[in-house]
């Protein structure tokens, strides 16, 4: 039995090594295919080397990979799982083939009823759920099998004993591997976005600093011309267009400033009630323009550190490209603004074209836009700002029903 177990065992860590080996940093959409593949793989290798028990019964791991990719990628990628499973089952024959299939098709409704809450837990309640949802597959398949038994003898008991503790434990391990990975990824990114962030902050300031000096002396010095009866209209006319293309020069190194660090002069410790209805009241205009309904609420009495200009600015450019992203049908823009154990929480919710899960992906990387004529700066703005804050962003979007910004700040207790 132990061969066996350890055999089983190995087939279940195969995609999770696979991909932990050779497609964690590569974020593809063909990457889950491949996760599909291998899962189907490897529930087909543990259907055709079962466990085998000393009193003569068997079992095996088929539905922990199903689970596994049921609970943690929903319908697209289980229906494929599914089939195999049933057309392998189909294969092997024998008695009970009729039973599994009915089995499994409850089992595959019922998993997806729950995955897509499943995946909004937090990491410890998604191992518990897991293991408790293969022990409950376990119970079920164990009252089904029950029914091929005239008695409940010892050996079932022996049987359900074992097959329940086997599932138990490997589905324990495996969802405990597949979160670690999780986890790591996310590290890892935050670290090279903040990393990507001080860079950002500390070359801006500088070169904008450097820039600014000689805008200033050649701005001062042709004005002065300016003044000057000698000069023709004409004349006057270059050194006005010369003072036009100056200022939007210092506009675009203001611009650059805003991802530098936090200036003394503008840290205020407040609960952003100010800044949040300073930028609602500015933008709602622009938001009429677009037929866009602002729906705003305050419930926050936590205080935080910050650069009032740089968080007006951030929320500037969220509120910015919500509206933008209603513009063609219109819509309503939520803002929420609320305390949520001991950090404060800012929701910002449209019901606008939304974005797919690689897009998503994507956002905060510098030259990276949705949007044609975007540069990809006012996002990238948006996540150094909130970076510096030690505050973190949740993105939750389905192309054509709307995008959601949780932005999370954590407060000193």
């Amino acid at each position: 039995m132990l061969e066996s177990l350890l055999l089983n065992f190995l087939f279940l860590l195969l995609p999770v090594l696979i991909f932990l080996i050779f497609f964690e940093n590569k974020f593809h959409t063909y990457n889950r295919y491949i996760l599909v593949l291998l899962s189907s793989l490897s529930m087909v290798l543990c259907m055709a080397f079962p466990i085998k028990l000393q009193i003569g019964f068997i079992f095996d791991l088929r539905y922990i990979p199903f689970l596994v990719v049921a609970l943690y990628g929903g319908f697209r990628y289980t229906f494929p799982l599914y089939i195999v499973l049933n057309i392998y089952r189909y294969m092997i024959g024998g008695e009970g083939t009729f039973h599994s299939f009915i089995f499994s098709t409850v089992v595959f409704i019922l998993v997806l009823l729950v995955s897509k809450k499943f995946i909004k837990q937090s990491s410890r309640i998604r191992i518990w759920s897991a293991v408790t949802a293969s022990i409950i597959t376990m119970i079920l398949y164990l009252s089904v099998l029950a029914t091929f038994f005239p008695v409940l003898n010892t050996e079932f008991w022996i049987l359900a004993i074992n097959a329940l503790t086997t599932h138990a434990v490997v589905m324990a391990i495996i969802t405990i591997l597949i979160e670690q990975i999780i986890t790591n990824s996310k590290t890892r990114e935050s670290l090279l976005q903040s990393e990507r962030f001080n860079i950002m902050s500390d070359l801006s300031a500088s070169v904008s600093h450097e820039i600014r000096n000689p805008l200033t002396v050649t701005s001062g010095f042709l004005q002065l011309l300016n003044e000057s009866k000698a000069l023709s209209q004409e004349d006057k006319k270059y050194i006005e267009y010369s003072l036009l293309e100056l200022k939007r020069a210092e506009k675009i190194v203001s611009d650059f400033l805003a991802y530098a660090k936090p200036q003394s002069e503008n840290m205020i410790y407040s609960n952003l009630k100010a800044e949040t209805e300073y930028v609602k009241n500015m933008i709602t205009p622009y938001a009429n323009m677009h037929q866009v309904d602002v729906q705003f609420h305050f419930h926050n009495t936590l205080n935080i550190r910050y650069d009032k200009n740089q968080i007006q600015q951030c929320l500037i450019n969220l509120y910015k490209n919500a509206i933008e992203a209603m513009k063609e049908k219109g819509g309503t823009l939520f803002i929420d603004v609320s305390e949520q154990k001991k950090a404060i929480q800012i929701k910002i919710k449209d019901t606008g074209i939304g974005m797919t899960k690689e897009e998503v992906l994507q956002l905060g990387k510098p030259y990276y836009s949705t949007k044609n004529e975007g540069t990809g700066l006012g996002m990238l703005m948006v996540y150094s700002t909130v970076n510096k804050i030690n505050g973190k962003i949740k993105v939750v979007s389905e192309k054509g029903k709307g995008t959601t910004f949780i932005i999370s700040i954590p407060t000193k207790s």
